[in-house]
């Protein structure tokens, strides 16, 4: 997503068109998967030496489109419904509308758990919603060495409303898991997953009014940008995190069945 791949900026409105006209669009996708209201397309070759983009999208009935925002923003009730999550936290604030954040999880035994920082950006249009981030390098959250630091080369939601109490939900995501793991198996992998997580969204969403009513109901910073009191974090303090420049962790002698078991959640 980062212009020039060199600038870390935050995405603005043509960004934002585009990552809606992806999600929305079928021209060069291909369906690997069609079932029970979950629909998951690829771009690209399995066998490729790059990894696919790989777009999600599901059918949420009796579930408004701003609750289904609230879910993905919430990072405390993420941790009710995201089983594969290590941990989640907001580093800091960079518009009323973008922040940095940090998100580990699991990975099935023998892989080591991966983490991420990226920056994030949210966008509601109307009764639709969209979020994205990109991997960047922050100076205080190096990659650590117990786990493999990932790279979300772009990854993000659009949340469209289907009338006043149902939506559906776009997953759209390509990422990088670092490692040596051959990138046909990342991709394979990477289809197996969307839909199950997917699902994990739709249920955490039918849930969450009852949570949050127990909850501090009234704090939703992302939609009252006063109630945010992260510190302020300058762009000229981070950097694009490139893929090429994380140190490869050799995984490569891993059974392909190892990997289908995880789920996580960018």
């Amino acid at each position: 997503m980062s212009r020039g791949g060199e600038m870390v900026y935050i995405p603005d409105d043509s960004d934002f068109s585009s990552f809606r006209d992806q999600c929305e669009s079928l021209e060069g996708w291909h369906c690997r998967y069609n079932k029970a209201g979950v629909t998951v397309w690829s771009q690209g070759q399995e066998e490729s030496c790059t990894v696919q983009k790989i777009k999600t999208r599901i059918s949420c009935k009796d579930v408004p489109a701003e609750t289904l925002y609230d879910v993905l923003h919430d990072t405390r009730y993420r941790k009710k419904w995201d089983s594969n999550m290590i941990e989640t936290y907001d580093i800091g604030r960079l518009t009323v509308n973008a922040d940095v954040g940090y998100y580990s999880w699991k990975c099935p035994s023998p892989l080591k758990n991966r983490d991420f920082v990226t920056l994030r950006s949210w966008l509601p249009l109307g009764n639709d919603y969209m979020i994205i981030n990109y991997s960047v390098k922050h100076p205080k959250y190096p990659p650590r060495k117990d786990f493999v630091r990932a790279v979300s080369l772009q990854t993000g939601y659009l949340i469209k409303a289907n009338g006043a109490s149902a939506c559906v939900l776009y997953y759209l995501t390509q990422v990088d898991p670092r490692g040596s793991l051959p990138k046909w198996v990342v991709n394979r992998v990477s289809q197996f997953v969307a839909p199950k997580a997917m699902k994990k969204i739709y249920k955490a969403g039918l849930k969450y009014p009852e949570w949050k009513r127990k909850h501090d109901p009234g704090y939703k910073p992302w939609v009252y940008p006063e109630q945010n009191t992260l510190p302020s974090v300058s762009l000229a303090e981070l950097s694009v995190q490139h893929a090429d420049s994380l140190e490869n962790i050799d995984e490569t002698g891993l059974p392909e069945d190892h990997l289908s078991t995880s789920d996580h959640e960018a």
